[in-house]
């Protein structure tokens, strides 16, 4: 019957059977978007290097020990996969029944595809992604034909910090393996994962209160630790709230926050330090300390208002900053895209890496072209020998510095 709607709906004419209310609304979609029932459903599949990106800045990548623990073995067994999508329906992680693996990659349910609505049709993932909500998707219920020996069910998973959407979870099998309690099974795990993310956001407000809290006692007027949420770890001086409006790109320096007014801004680990002030606040000159000097210790030493702070860099990051600090003039997207990959194409992964550089050294990193901040001095500490400098890397601007040249 629901074959026979689904045929009806394709050709526009009007079914005695109505499909359940969120397939019928996802078969609408498909139909506006131009989903051709008969198409294939490869995709163009993502990068190695974006995937990893992808999977870096996920924050379900905290939690995918506990998604294997509480699905993969359930699904295994039930000649199921476990597939976990970002935001754009793209597919980060795979698991599951390597027979049922295999014939995943037949109709392209891999890692890098591409499963929104508007590239596959009707589908639990892409239809969750537009519903906010677990999703069951069986059989001729799929929009796209080749997807109908096929079942799935899927779950949003939502970030409790500020309720933003981070991803899908979702199990999927032929459609022979269908089960009833599959939904309720794949929403309890995304509410397991939630759980767990509200966990270790508790534990980090905790971390970031010890360090703030000794800060505070010496300030004098109001002022508040926040996490990079707004989310309240110590406060002196006014009343607590449990959350402070953020803008979505807070930079170091004196802001205007519509609940407290003028304020100066510092950065601390996992957080910002906001003062409360109507005065001039112009800080002590930064200075920034990159220390390449030892493989594992790569490491940037930050001075500023409130003390002295240390990031631990990945290889990538150190790469970025060391050919920033080379060259003080700035660096576009392409050149750097040259320094460290020696292609000046690849662009979107030099962009995504300053972003999330950016997160932790904002107040002295500047944009458009990417440089450190004026006035702010920055000290390449080398290692004693020019070819014990990030040893592992083959970034030409590295490469370079080796040899001297």
């Amino acid at each position: 019957m629901i074959h026979r709607a689904r045929e009806a709906k394709v050709v526009g004419e009007r079914s005695p059977v109505a499909p359940r209310a969120e397939i019928g609304a996802s078969w609408d979609r498909a139909l506006r978007s131009g989903v051709d029932p008969d198409q294939s459903t490869e995709s163009v599949l993502l990068d190695t290097d974006e995937i990893e990106h992808r999977r870096r800045s996920s924050t379900l990548g905290e939690v995918m020990p506990l998604l294997s623990e509480g699905l993969v073995s359930l699904a295994d067994a039930a000649q199921q996969i476990v597939v976990v999508t970002d935001v754009e329906g793209r597919v980060l992680w795979r698991q599951g029944n390597p027979g049922v693996l295999r014939r995943a990659d037949g109709i392209c349910l891999a890692e890098g595809a591409a499963w929104a609505e508007a590239s596959t049709g009707t589908n639990a993932i892409g239809t969750a992604l537009v519903s906010r909500t677990p999703v069951q998707v069986h059989s001729t219920e799929h929009f796209v034909r080749r997807l109908h020996s096929w079942t799935c069910a899927a779950a949003p998973v939502c970030d409790p910090r500020d309720s933003r959407l981070i991803g899908i979870v979702d199990i999927s099998g032929p459609a022979s393996t269908f089960h009833p309690t599959s939904l309720a099974l794949v929403g309890s795990v995304a509410r397991l994962a939630e759980s767990e993310i509200r966990n270790r956001h508790l534990q980090a407000i905790d971390r970031l209160r010890s360090v703030a809290a000794p800060l505070l006692c010496r300030l004098g007027g109001r002022a508040l630790a926040v996490d990079t949420h707004g989310w309240l770890a110590a406060v002196t001086g006014m009343p607590p709230v449990d959350r402070l409006p953020l803008p979505k790109s807070l930079q170091p320096g004196r802001v205007w926050l519509p609940s407290l007014g003028m304020c100066q801004v510092e950065p601390l680990p996992g957080g910002w330090l906001v003062q409360v002030t109507d005065g001039p606040s112009d800080g002590p000159p930064r200075r920034v300390v990159l220390d390449l000097s030892r493989p594992r210790g790569l490491t940037v030493h930050r001075v500023s208002a409130v003390g002295t702070w240390t990031q631990r860099l990945s290889p990538r990051h150190a790469e970025l900053l060391y050919a920033l600090a080379l060259h003080r003039e700035g660096r576009t997207a392409s050149e750097l895209a040259e320094d460290i990959f020696g292609d000046a194409t690849r662009t979107v992964t030099v962009r995504a890496e300053i972003s999330r550089i950016r997160r932790h050294l904002a107040e002295v990193l500047a944009h458009r072209p990417y440089r450190f901040g004026e006035g702010v001095e920055v000290e390449v500490i080398q290692p004693d020998h020019p070819a014990d400098l990030l040893p592992r890397s083959t970034a030409p601007v590295v490469v370079r510095a080796r040899k001297g040249s």
